[in-house]
């Protein structure tokens, strides 16, 4: 209990200095509107002028690029669009040996 006290009496400590702080800063002033101008001025474009984009950077288009092998358009299903592989052949049978007498 001694230490939860003592971390509750420090954060508390910090708590009032951060107040004072608070406190003691400098307030900022109102917010006031440009006053209008008596020309009539209009509204104008403050953004810099537009210069033509440069070439992309990089190289060949990554291999994520290409195409997808199959494209499904329809209501059919993703394993229906290429067909199983060939089951390998079973093997031929082994010669039947017969047991030999010595």
């Amino acid at each position: 209990m001694v230490i939860f006290g003592a971390l509750h009496v420090i954060a508390l400590a910090l708590g009032v200095v951060l107040f004072m702080m608070f406190l003691r800063s400098d307030s900022t002033s109102p917010w006031k509107p440009p006053e209008d101008d008596e020309g009539g001025g209009g509204g104008g474009n403050d953004r810099l002028p537009s210069r033509p984009k440069p070439k992309p950077t990089g190289g060949i288009p990554l291999p994520d690029a290409d195409p997808a092998r199959a494209r499904l358009r329809g209501h059919g299903k993703l394993r229906d669009a290429h067909p199983r592989p060939l089951r390998r052949p079973a093997h031929p049978p082994l010669p039947q040996r017969r047991p030999v007498r010595q």
